[in-house]
């Protein structure tokens, strides 16, 4: 007679299968590790990238022409990245210290907004003599959009109320106010939606050879920012509340007027931005300056891991991508929805690899 089963044992025969997948969180992560992750992300997103634009028509032998000899060895095309670089590592570095202690600032581009409103604001009213009009400009931008993200912080440490909501309606705020002004009492002459131009005096000039002086200033910011997050009390304090806010104020970290103060700074940084775009690319306040540069910052942020210095790394890169990509459009007609595509890949890549980093795939038996 055969053998009566045991209840919910498997058929005689059955097969147990191949196994399941599980992850692992590492215990540690070493830093070859990290390098090796994201440069083998980096090139999978690359590789992925170009053959997707020789699908779309680009030659593959011109590829490398493009993106490397024609972008950054050609000095026109070399200080159209510089000029793209300095705002895009503005708004990392912005985005970087305000996720540092989990504020997730998702209001840039009103920031940027309120910053290139306040430069504005001075070149219109021409206060000051001229020689010092483009330090006022920088310094009311700067208090601008400091005082356009205190609205969120202040709501998030009193109120309790959600950041990633009031960032982002709040740059519905800002938007309309700027059109409510180039629409209105600050619209030019010729009847366009934009401010009169600014002087001379009031553009950001060439402080280095072929490369403008809004690179210089982001650079200056981000190697301030590196001072502060590594050497300072407050950089450690920053460590605590990013590892857990609710342990570092037990320890006695002031928590919230650091967050407070923080926040302050990312949107101080997030209209230097502004400011820069208005004074060295626009030449004037307009309706669309600030467009796509939030979630530029965002990208650049996380991608940089919150670092100050990577986020100026990563800033070049992405201007160096954005100057490849307008060069792909008009010699190739690729269209911008392509351009885009690159850039998500990459991210998508990167983002996978920082997963991978900090897990591990382990198949059980």
């Amino acid at each position: 007679m055969a053998e009566a089963s045991s209840p919910g044992a498997p058929p005689a025969g059955a097969s147990r299968g191949f196994g399941r997948l599980t992850i692992e969180v590492r215990r540690s992560v070493s830093p070859q590790l990290r390098i090796g992750a994201l440069a083998g992300a980096i090139a999978i997103g690359l590789t992925i990238s170009a053959i997707a634009l020789v699908l779309a028509g680009v030659p593959a032998s011109d590829l490398a022409q493009e993106f490397i000899v024609a972008t950054l060895f050609d000095p026109t095309n070399l200080k159209a990245v510089f000029v793209q670089a300095a705002p895009l590592v503005l708004v990392g570095l912005s985005a970087a210290m305000a996720f540092r202690v989990r504020f997730w600032n998702l209001g840039i581009e009103g920031q940027m907004i309120f910053g290139g409103v306040g430069a504005t604001a001075v070149s219109l009213a021409h206060a000051g003599p001229d020689s010092t009009r483009l330090v006022a400009m920088f310094v009311a931008a700067m208090l601008a959009g400091a005082a356009w993200a205190a609205i969120p912080a202040a709501l998030k440490l009193l109120m309790n109320v959600n950041e990633i909501i009031s960032t982002l309606l709040l740059n519905y705020v800002a938007s309309d106010i700027l059109l409510h002004l180039l629409y209105g009492v600050w619209k030019d002459q010729d009847g366009f939606p934009h401010s009169l131009k600014y002087s001379a005096s009031e553009l950001i000039p060439d402080i280095l050879p072929g490369a403008n002086g809004g690179l210089v200033i982001a650079a200056a910011a981000a190697a301030l920012l590196v001072v502060v997050t590594a050497r300072s009390r407050a950089g450690v304090y920053m460590r605590f509340v990013s590892a857990s806010p609710s342990v570092a104020e037990a320890l006695g970290v002031p928590v919230r007027p650091l967050v407070f103060s923080t926040v302050l700074l990312s949107g101080a940084l997030a209209a230097v931005a502004g400011f820069v775009v208005a004074s060295s690319q626009e030449g004037r306040l307009t309706q669309s300056f600030y467009q796509g540069y939030g979630v530029s910052g965002v990208l650049i942020g996380f991608l940089a891991r919150n670092n100050p210095f990577a986020a100026a790394i990563v800033g070049v890169l992405m201007a160096t991508l954005v100057i490849a990509g307008q060069n792909l459009q008009v010699f190739y007609g690729i269209p911008q929805s392509m351009v885009q595509l690159i850039q998500a890949v990459i991210v998508m890549c990167v983002a996978a690899s920082d997963f991978l980093t900090v897990h591990r795939l382990h198949w059980a038996r």
